[in-house]
């Protein structure tokens, strides 16, 4: 049952990390298609649980979603099938993608990074709608979900995010009062707490005993680890937030020249799958023996490890945390916010990097009128912008600025 199930995880997630463009909050929406609606593998109120965790605790969050989710169908081996499955497609596209980068410099590989944005414009306005009837379904959260999205668009940095979920935990805590705890659809996890101190302590001995570690020891490998675990212990809301933090890591110290970064940055903005893959990229690129494969492979696990380990750790003691009835309120708070953000996302990056003339206004509508009209797969509709994209440019030269 076990390996069965862990196979499952494994295609599906594969499939997922194929197809998702677009970044978390969109990666947010596809999982709940996919696991919410089509599988029925968790419950709405469940999804809603696991999606404020990803929010509250630093890392990849729709990674640490997906972790938590092959955690809850297929146990530790379906978490890491889930894992490995997200997340290997976009750490080996950007091995590739940023080698051919300066080919695709032209129009027609402009032109398809452009309709993979339009994509993007597409299935953030599905996931949006119908997130907005399901988790903000009164006044208090659809105020809530407002004042988030100002919130973000107004200051405009990563950390705002970070605000605007503590602010709608300690608003939604007093305003939600229609909400009360219900766990019909608990959280069921097969370890228990002291399994799950036992995963917080290895995080803290982590975080404190790496740094120590790379000080003393002789070895490249544990000064890589250690910049590539605080990047992910720190990366509060995921997504473009660990760009800057790992630029920090590895152009301030000189192990990658900012011309690599930067060719790096842009290869990850077209393909799917989570941004924290970009470590890979980097990994790869470090200097001396123990970069390279090797290199990509401490990036990789040092980058994501941090949030696995949290989200893990923090399950066991959820319901408990969650049953409060003030503890409810505020997680409704933090799901209505998570809305905000998510409608602060659709304007800016999708709508802004995506739609520069009324053409891409209505290839996104058609490829949401196909979604919403059959349900088709996502790769269909992948297919069907970056097709429209091109003919565009091929029909209207300069119509994709860069």
């Amino acid at each position: 049952m076990g390996g069965g199930r862990a196979r499952e995880v494994f295609a599906v997630f594969l499939r997922l990390g194929l197809t998702c463009f677009g970044g978390p909050m969109v990666h947010f929406v596809m999982f709940r298609q996919e696991f919410v609606e089509r599988r029925a593998w968790v419950s709405e109120r469940q999804f809603g649980h696991l999606l404020t965790l990803s929010q509250f605790l630093p890392g990849p969050g729709s990674s640490k979603l997906g972790f938590a989710i092959g955690l809850l169908r297929g146990g530790w081996t379906g978490a890491l099938a889930a894992f490995f499955a997200f997340t290997l497609p976009s750490a080996l596209l950007l091995f590739a993608f940023a080698a051919l980068l300066p080919r695709l410099a032209g129009g027609t590989g402009q032109a398809i990074v452009h309709g993979l944005k339009l994509v993007a414009l597409a299935v953030v306005t599905q996931g949006l709608v119908g997130m907005w009837r399901t988790l903000c379904p009164d006044l208090p959260r659809r105020a809530l979900a407002v004042l988030a999205a100002a919130l973000v668009l107004r200051i405009g940095a990563n950390w705002a995010q970070l605000l605007a979920v503590g602010l709608g935990a300690a608003i939604g805590s007093f305003a939600c009062r229609n909400v009360h705890p219900d766990f019909s659809g608990q959280l069921e996890v097969r370890h228990g707490a002291r399994a799950g101190a036992l995963l917080l302590t290895i995080f803290a001995l982590l975080l404190v005993g790496l740094p120590l570690a790379a000080r003393f020891g002789q070895r490249d490998a544990l000064r890589y680890a250690q910049a590539f675990f605080e990047t992910g212990a720190m990366a509060f809301g995921g997504g473009h937030v660990v760009l800057p933090l790992l630029q920090a890591a590895v152009v301030e110290p000189g192990w990658i020249p900012q011309a690599d970064f930067l060719a790096g940055y842009g290869a990850a903005q077209a393909v799917p799958g989570p941004m924290f893959a970009l470590s890979a990229y980097l990994g790869a690129r470090l200097p001396g023996p123990d970069g390279g494969v090797l290199g990509a492979g401490i990036a990789l696990v040092a980058t994501f490890l941090p949030g696995f380990l949290l989200i893990a750790g923090v399950l066991p003691f959820w319901r408990d945390l969650a049953g409060h009835p003030r503890a409810a309120r505020a997680i409704a708070g933090v799901s209505a916010t998570v809305v905000g953000l998510l409608a602060a996302a659709l304007y800016d990056p999708v709508w802004v990097s995506a739609v520069h003339a009324p053409a891409d206004v209505a290839i996104a509508a058609l490829a949401l009128g196909v979604m919403t009209r059959w349900r088709v797969s996502v790769l269909w509709i992948v297919a069907l912008c970056v097709l429209a994209s091109v003919a565009l440019a091929l029909l209207v030269p300069g119509a994709h600025p860069a």
